[in-house]
């Protein structure tokens, strides 16, 4: 209520409208409280309290369309709950001499960024971006504080994380289009009438980042980013919900979420990792795989041992104050014992008694290439080049090139064939094209007599079906491309793909050299896959 009213001279009717919005507000607020005390692991605890709480928030909410204009004549700007008035919340703040305030509105500012980062909402990023740098000079201009630095960091990190794309789509007024990298529908290659395959799910993912040196806003590195856009699907009726003012209709429902549970962890320390890993374990229902995505520096063993089991290859870095020299770790050990800061190849094999799929982008993901499946489940373990031409290792801190094509393999062409910039109708075409290319490399998959049937166990789930498509693209392109001539700068797998059926195809050679001259880089492959090897 404005301060020059008195309670009593508030009619009867808005009086009630706004106690009951308060006695909302504050139940929601408890129960948002409650949520804190819940542990950060494991996600089967959380839904009842997800659910009520929502549940309440969605009750504020229609009370709030229903008494609009009540709650909005009785509320200051300062204490507006409307969503669309976000921002209003701390229309105030500058307008006080108090610095810790200006601090509650920056780091506002940086929360709702990393939400419209996760959600997707680049358009609004950069609009937040501008606002909090503004709001940034505002505050170091009037307050003599020693955070100053930091919050400048802060600017630059957001900064980058949004321009770490190598390459940008361009409108005909050279606009930067702003493209979704999400599953759309329709855009997954359909199996074949007929065509067998496993019918499991991707139920979880960890999103691991531990790579030094790299693009990242808040805990969220540019490699983790793009691997959780890999597994999302793009809403079909978010603009037809969001148009709508107030409840849904009866009879209609809300679009049906089919998402992986995703847990993103930021430098996790192996105890971290392991409880993470093991919650997710426990709670994957039947008839589901789980991913574990790891964007990680290598780590390396020291000497030699005569039996050399799955402790003896190294492996990716957990978090440890240890120093770090060049990107890799200082060992500082006997050499006959195992690095613990480490997740080994190893540490995986209790999770492998479940379906279990293994993406490791790193310097030294040639080591879980000795695995063994000792369960006889599902399991395939994608790995990254480990050697990289010098033009793409100058650009590792802006994202790893082997994510980058899980993540869009367009974007990836185009940036390792040098390009800046694509104009829009080009782009479209070229993807229009890669879509087929797509499901020429599906067909390549099924229809295989060699190949190990772990994938096509998992081959069944859209998401992870799409991540072996582009795994086989980026392989085969990199083949083809001339700056890659190293055995190490090539993804590998294990089970071993056959190569002749997929990377080596003839078929998908001749698909990458149009694409290439599509692109007018077609200079920069081998035209004759005979030269290549």
């Amino acid at each position: 209520m404005t301060g020059a009213e008195n309670e009593d001279d508030i009619p009867l009717g808005e009086r009630k409208t706004v106690t009951d919005f308060c006695y909302l507000l504050d139940k929601s607020k408890q129960l948002f409280n409650g949520l804190r005390d819940l542990p950060q692991y494991g996600h089967k605890q959380w839904q009842s309290y997800f659910g009520r709480t929502f549940d309440v928030y969605t009750k504020l909410w229609k009370f709030q369309q229903q008494h609009r204009q009540v709650l909005d004549t009785r509320f200051t700007t300062t204490t507006t709950f409307v969503p669309q008035k976000r921002r209003s919340y701390y229309f105030q703040v500058n307008k006080e001499d108090r610095p810790e305030l200006v601090v509650k509105k920056l780091r506002y500012y940086a929360r709702y960024i990393v939400v419209c980062l996760l959600l997707n909402k680049m358009d609004l990023v950069k609009v937040l971006v501008k606002e909090l740098s503004e709001e940034i000079e505002d505050y170091t201009q009037r307050f003599n504080t020693e955070d100053q630095l930091e919050w400048n960091l802060v600017l630059q990190e957001v900064a980058a994380f949004v321009e770490a794309d190598p390459v940008v789509v361009l409108n005909d007024n050279s606009s930067v289009v702003v493209n979704s990298n999400r599953l759309l529908e329709g855009s997954v290659p359909p199996l074949e009438q007929g065509m067998v395959v496993g019918q499991l799910v991707l139920a979880d993912a960890l999103i691991i980042g531990n790579c030094n040196n790299q693009v990242k806003f808040s805990e969220l590195t540019i490699d983790m980013f793009r691997m959780l856009q890999a597994l999302e699907r793009e809403p079909v009726n978010l603009a037809t919900q969001t148009s709508k003012q107030g409840a849904l209709e009866p009879n209609e429902k809300p679009a049906k979420r089919e998402n992986p549970h995703k847990y993103l962890l930021y430098k996790p320390t192996f105890s971290q990792l392991y409880t993470f890993l093991s919650a997710s374990f426990k709670e994957l229902p039947a008839n589901s795989a789980l991913l574990v995505y790891l964007s990680a520096t290598g780590v390396f063993p020291t000497g030699h041992s005569d039996y050399e089991g799955p402790y003896d290859f190294g492996g990716v870095l957990t978090n440890t104050n240890r120093d770090v020299v060049n990107g890799e770790t200082v060992q500082k050990r006997n050499q006959a014992q195992k690095e613990m800061h480490c997740l080994h190849p190893g540490d995986l094999f209790p999770f492998t008694r479940k379906p279990l799929f293994v993406i490791v982008d790193s310097t030294n993901s040639k080591s879980y290439k000795h695995f063994t499946n000792l369960f006889g489940q599902p399991l395939v373990c994608l790995l990254s080049p480990t050697v990289y031409p010098k033009s793409v290792q100058d650009q590792c801190q802006r994202g790893s090139l082997f994510t980058l094509f899980l993540y869009s393999p367009l974007l990836a062409f185009s940036s390792v064939c040098g390009l800046s910039s694509v104009h829009r109708g080009l782009w479209e075409r070229a993807q229009e094209f890669l879509h087929k290319v797509y499901h020429d490399i599906g067909q390549m998959i099924t229809r295989s007599r060699t190949i190990d049937q772990a994938f096509l166990q998992f081959f069944g789930d859209e998401f992870l079906r799409l991540l072996l498509i582009r795994f086989v693209f980026c392989s085969a392109a990199l083949r083809l491309h001339k700056l890659f001539r190293e055995a190490q700068s090539f993804p590998e797998s294990y089970p071993e793909l056959p190569k002749q059926d997929t990377v080596e195809s003839s078929l998908l050679q001749k698909h990458i050299l149009e694409l290439a001259t599509m692109l007018d880089v077609q200079s920069l492959f081998w035209d004759d896959s005979l030269e290549a090897y």
